[in-house]
This record gives C-alpha cells, structure tokens and sequence, in this order.
C-alpha cells in the first residue's frame, strides 16, 4: 500500500519530539593518549606527576648562589670560581644542590683559569623552571566532555597520564535501499543510480564522533529491509535508512520501523528534507532519510548531528553568520522553511551572494555553496537587493578574496576558477548562471565582479556591445574579449535525424531542449527561428529550459531530447555530434575597478597566458585569437 505523510511538522519542533524520546545510552572506553585525538573526555583528568618534576635550568648559562652575586655592576665586576661559585648548565639541566638561579651564556665573561665575571647580580629563581612550573601532581588537566586536541595530549604526556577514559564512538549502522542504487564501481546501465550517499552519510557520522557501518544494498522488498533493520539493532546504536521514506509505491522504511517499534514522526515542514522519518525500534533511533542527497544530508544534519552532540555532553557548533545582499529575487513557498545553497563574493565592498540550484538532487549545490539562505516558513522569498543573514559554510575572511561570476555559462569560467586558485590560493571564482542579459544587470548593479556575455545584435551584427549600452547605467565598465567559440546544433551521435536547421527541426517535429530567458543562446535561436520565417509555438520543446550547455548536452545524451543549440565543447563532452551554426564573441564584462585590481589584472594575466589559451582551444570549437582585447564601450 502506498504510504503518505504523516505530518508537515516544523523542523524545530521535530527535533524537540525527537531529542525527547530518542537519545544513545553512553558508553566509555580507555584509549592510549596518542590514539585520542578529536575522543571525549569521559571523566575529569588529573596529573600523575609533575612536570618539570625538578627544578630545571630554564637557559643555557651557570648555575650560581644569587646571594653571591650580590654587589655586582660594571663598575665593580664580581669574579666567580668553578665548583663553589658556579656550574655551568645546559636549558632543561636540573639545577645542582645547592644553586638557587641561571645566569645567561650571553652575560658572563669567561676567564682563562676557569673563573667567569659577571657585571649584574642574580636573583633568586631567576632563569630557573621550578618543580611544576607546567604541571603539578593532582592538577586538573581536563574536565569531563572535552574533545580532545593536539596540546591536550601533550599536557596529559607531561603529567604523566598514558591513558584515559573517553566516550566510546557510538556505532551507526547505514543500510542503502533502493532496486535502482548500484555500487559506485558497478558499470551503470540505464536507470542505475549509484550508491554515493552512503560514503558521505558516513563521513559525516565519522566528523561528528560516531563509527559507521554501511550495509550491501537492500532492493525495495518489505521482508528485506526489515531484516536489515533487524540485523542492525543487533549491533548498532542508531540506524540509518536511505531512501525509501516517500509515498512511492515501493517507499517502505515508514512501514518498517512502524512494525519494529514507533514512527515519532513522519514529514517536516522543510524544503529540501520533507520526507524525513524519526522513530525508535527496541528503543534505539532509527532515521529514515530522504533518497535525494541534497535532502538526506541536510536532514541528517538536521536531526542526526544533535542527538550526537547530546551523546558527547556537548554544545551543537553554531556556524558564522553574515549579512549579504541577494543579487537576484527569490520566490518560497508558504509553510515550508526553505533551506537555499548560497553563491557569496565581496563586490564593491560589500557581501553579495547568489543561490545555487535549488533542486534535492543536485549535490553540486553544496560542493559549491560558500553558504545557507534559511527561509522562514511564513515567508514568500526576498527582494533582489534585500539583505538577508546567511550561516557560512567558509570563513567570511576568505569569502572577501570570493569572485562573483554571473551571465552567461561556458566551460571556461570553470577552467578560470582552477588557474585562479593556482595562480593566487587565495582567490576562488564562484559562479551564478543568470544568462548573459542577467549579468550584465549584475554587473551594472554591483552585484557581480564579472558576466559571461554573447549577446548577437542583428540589426548592427556586433555582439555585446548595443546591448550593454542600451542596458547598463553605470558607464564605468569595461568589456574585455575572452573567446571565439563555435554555437552549434548538439545531436545524438551520427545525426539520425538529419538536423541542419531550425527547419528541419519544425518539420520533423524533433524533440528540443532550450535555454532559459536572457541566455544568449536564446536569442540566437530566436534569431535563427525569425529568419527562417518561423515562431518560437513551431519548436516543439523551445518553452523547456536548462541552465547551462552541459546541462543541454546531458538532456540529448539522456534521450529525453532529440536536439539542442549549444557549444561544441559540451556536446564532446557526452560524446555527441554537432551540427555547426555560427561563430560567436564571448566577452566579459566588469567595472572598471575591478579591471584594475590585483584580482582584475590576475584575471586578465590567465586569459592571456599562452599555456591557457592552448588548454582552452584544445576543448575544441573555441579561438582565443583575441584574449584579452579591451573592446570600446
């Protein structure tokens, strides 16, 4: 029977229902000190001994009785003899019976029968590291609950302790559903999805202090599943179910844990994440995550991460906060908190940050996102301007050296984040795929350090330029030429179809994948359907959108489109053929002081590097005969 939600529960609240109910019994382990770095303290830790456990010599110089020395000075130096008067030490030397203090090397004159001279008195103590200076017998070293870091170790090796008691590691145990999830090495055939959230579930138990197993993949069958779970509260402290907790024909896990024990809830009233499952079996918490991964690691987040914390006696980390300006509108739904991966740079003096796709599926939108938009759940989304608050995934210092990237996308941009990060470590290039009309009012607004932009004017038959000047109101910029690159028609391999033109397409009525609204690629293609005599209601597929030219070339590679328009290094990179239409000029646009900044002229020293334009050329359908040209404005 299909399964449906339960609950649309605030994520606050379900956390609260969960923490109440659900919780790890603590176990302790004794652990050598050099194996315990990141373990908790289980009890309080005490010296065993003292250290220094003598009274050290603290410089290199001698030994001397200070009121001995009484009475030196320049004017009267004081001669003392080996033996009686001095010993000569070594830093760290215990100090000899009878000593009271170090003169430094550097302050003694030697003579040649063995005596030294001094020029200042000594005072008692001085230069000398008394019996526990560092750590005393019976010293606290550590409560209870600490994690432990490299000088802990090295203060619990100076007084003495070998071993501690820690909390031992509590043992997760991740069981993978799903008859379409594959192993990653598997071959993949079509519809085989591979298994990559159990490694990263993984990793972020290991990050958060627990042990964790990952179980062979369960198929989507009742009886199996459930015996997974079985097998795991066998042996684990917190199971972990993947997939399977939607209202699919085939989504079991809230069935299962309902039959082994408690659904505590069942749905929370977060985007992504809302098909979340907590609940118990033989009193142990058993997760039941979303199969999409954006939704199951921040749903693991969400609820995993604090019932952990709880088990080490800890405080959950609260990540930096910042205040930045939204460079783009962005439209919520009302009743769910939605949680938006963020694009962030500092342009103008002041942070703007961009969001990433929004998709539950797409796990680039975390591998890039500098940091999180939270939507309130009685919020409709934020006006492009508004300033909002965002948790930091990085430290708002290295997001000032974060170059915004917006417009139009290519490859190449890609290629510039890498030789940037090599050429300055400090600088990293984050991009927002707005389409070239939407970076250049990015880069107009400040809201951008650069745009993409391949812009085809017909009634002049110049790219950019009438655009920008019709466009834009800052008249400080500047455009600088990046490539040449070749638009083409991307098709599966040997052209079944035949596809020459936007006639052929029309005609045969040819399945087709567009870009969205203000890419320059668009308006090529209307350009092309206006001169053919055609409209944009004759291309069956023109009103469906992707984002980007790889995102085109996987749309044909997948069958799900017969064509598209695109660039010839996407459609080589899903090995399909190209139909060549026309050369264009792919410029990029930015203020003019960002030109003349040491980020602005790093830039330009990449674009115009040989080695750079050759690697670039060798993508194919791309000339870098103009790199680096200033274009007038």
């Amino acid at each position: 029977m299909r399964k449906v939600y339960l609950n649309n529960i605030p994520r606050e609240e379900a956390l609260q229902r969960f923490l109440e109910k659900a919780a790890i019994p603590r176990r302790t382990e004794t652990v050598p000190v050099a194996e315990a770095l990141g373990r908790v303290t289980a009890a309080p830790v005490f010296a065993r001994l003292s250290m220094p456990g003598y009274h050290a010599a603290a410089m290199d110089g001698y030994a001397v009785r200070a009121e001995s020395t009484f009475g030196a000075s320049d004017q009267r130096p004081l001669r003392l003899a080996p033996g009686d008067g001095y010993e000569a030490v070594d830093t760290g030397d215990p100090l000899p019976p009878g000593f009271d203090a170090v003169i430094k090397v550097e302050d003694v004159q030697p003579l040649e029968d063995g005596t030294i001279e001094i020029l200042a008195p000594a005072t008692p103590w001085q230069h000398v590291r008394p019996v526990g200076e560092d750590v005393v017998a019976g010293e606290l070293i550590l409560t209870a609950g600490q994690t432990l870091r490299p000088q802990d170790l090295g203060a619990l090796l100076a007084g003495g302790v070998l071993e501690l008691e820690v909390l031992a590691r509590p043992r997760a145990v991740i069981i993978p559903t799903g008859s379409e999830i594959v192993p990653p090495e598997a071959r993949r055939g079509k519809g085989d999805i591979p298994d990559f959230n159990s490694t990263v579930i993984a990793a972020y138990l290991q990050e958060w202090g627990a042990t964790a197993t990952v179980y062979p993949i369960v198929r989507d069958d009742l009886e199996k599943i459930t015996a997974a779970v079985k097998q795991a509260m066998a042996g684990g402290d917190l199971i972990i179910v993947i997939a399977g907790s939607s209202a699919g024909r085939e989504d079991y896990t809230s069935r299962v844990i309902e039959d082994l024990g408690e659904v505590l809830l069942h749905g929370v009233a977060t985007r992504p994440g809302k098909p979340t499952i907590l609940g118990l079996a033989q009193g142990k918490p058993v997760v039941g995550l979303p199969g999409y991964p954006v939704s199951a690691y921040m749903s693991l987040e969400w609820f995993v991460r604090p019932l952990l914390y709880r088990y080490r006696g800890q405080p959950l980390p609260q990540r930096e906060r910042l205040e930045a300006v939204l460079g783009r509108r962005i439209v919520s739904e009302m009743g769910l908190e939605e949680h938006l991966r963020m694009a962030i740079g500092f342009v103008g003096g002041r942070f703007v940050a961009n969001p990433l796709a929004r998709g539950a599926g797409i796990t680039m939108s975390l591998v890039r996102a500098d940091g999180l938009l939270i939507i309130p759940e009685h919020s409709l989304g934020f006006e492009q301007g508004d300033t909002v608050t965002l948790e930091l995934y990085r430290p708002a210092a290295e997001l000032k050296h974060n170059l915004l990237a917006a417009g139009s996308h290519d490859l190449i941009i890609d290629l510039l984040a890498t030789a940037l990060k090599s050429k300055d470590p400090r600088l990293a290039l984050s991009s927002a795929h707005l389409g070239s009309m939407g970076g250049i009012f990015a880069v107009d607004r400040g809201q951008a350090h650069l745009a993409g932009v391949h812009l085809y004017d017909p009634e002049t038959g110049d790219y950019n330029v009438p655009y920008i000047r019709r466009l834009a109101t800052n008249k400080e910029l500047c455009l600088v030429n990046l490539t040449y690159r070749m638009q083409g028609w991307i098709v599966p391999p040997g052209n079944p179809d035949g596809v020459d033109g936007v006639e052929s397409l029309v005609r045969q009525k040819i399945s087709f994948i567009n870009r969205q609204k203000g890419a320059g690629t668009r308006l090529l293609l209307d350009h092309l359907l206006k001169e053919a005599g055609l409209h944009t209601s004759d291309l069956y597929g023109y009103e469906r959108e992707e984002h980007t030219h790889l995102n085109v070339a996987a749309a044909v590679a997948a069958g799900t489109a017969r064509a598209g328009l695109g660039i010839l290094s996407a459609a080589r990179a899903f090995g399909l053929d190209f139909v060549p239409v026309a050369e264009e000029r792919y410029d990029l646009l930015m203020s003019k002081d960002f030109y003349h900044s040491p980020a602005g002229q790093t830039l330009l020293e990449i674009i115009t590097d040989r080695s750079f334009q050759e690697q670039v050329e060798a993508l194919g359908g791309y000339s870098m005969r103009e790199a680096g040209r200033l274009i007038d404005l």
